[in-house]
């Protein structure tokens, strides 16, 4: 399915029916091969907007998956980037992967569950891609603050989102089809899978930042094609 080398079926339903550190900790040798993984493109432009190589200190990539972004952070670092997640199999993948990273800047590899962060003004850059869905909307404050927490001041934080769709694309019933299936499954099986769609999109983003002591710039147009319409944010720590 989406890739020879990537999961089957039957792969992807045993990983939806069991949690989400479990889930990905199946998933990990195989999830560069599968769409949920944020596409290169997107970590290149956007992550280009935090500056020129040796630009940032430290680095914080948020839920680092398989270390894709950790990747491109690292020439932009000159102390270390650590990736933050709470499966040990992605953790392992992204280690493996990242053998060859370029760039000189030391990587951190640290399992942990992002809403408990203790991270105390220790990051210049914290970004997060491709993870909001997996965050519940009553949590979405305490994750902000947590990576407010982690920033020195004047830090940024870099995430990629989306505008509020139109309810006339057929899009957005779809991803509204896919978040009732999910909590119909939450319902009836234990542990559950938190993933959802049209989560922390541009209006309910910027109004969490800023209560959080963010001074929130949304880049449009940033992205190439096929993700122009998707917005690169960088909130500053106040």
């Amino acid at each position: 399915m989406f890739h020879p080398q990537g999961p089957t079926f039957l792969e992807l339903a045993e990983q939806a029916l069991t949690s989400v550190e479990r889930g990905y900790d199946l998933l990990a040798p195989k999830f560069d091969y599968t769409p949920f993984r944020t596409p290169d493109p997107v970590l290149h432009a956007s992550i280009a907007e935090l500056g020129a190589e040796g630009s940032i200190g430290t680095a914080l990539d948020v839920c680092c998956g398989t270390g894709a972004a950790m990747r491109m952070l690292r020439p932009l670092a000159r102390e270390h980037v650590a990736g933050l997640d709470l499966s040990q199999g992605m953790l392992d993948e992204a280690r493996r992967r990242l053998c060859d990273a370029p760039g000189t800047a030391g990587f951190q590899f640290i399992r942990g569950d992002a809403l408990e962060m203790t991270f105390d003004a220790e990051f210049d850059v914290v970004t997060c891609f491709g993870a909001f869905g997996h965050i519940l909307e009553a949590d979405e404050p305490r994750l902000l603050r947590g990576i407010h927490r982690a920033l020195r001041p004047g830090g940024r934080f870099l995430f990629v989102t989306g505008h509020p769709p139109s309810p006339l694309r057929p899009g957005y019933w779809v991803a509204r089809g896919f978040n009732a299936a999910i909590r119909v499954r939450n319902a009836l099986w234990k542990p559950p899978f938190v993933m959802y769609y049209l989560t922390f999109l541009v209006p309910r983003a910027r109004a969490l930042l800023e209560a959080e002591g963010f001074t929130v710039e949304v880049r449009d147009g940033v992205l190439p094609d096929p993700f122009t319409p998707l917005a690169t944010v960088i909130a500053t720590k106040r």
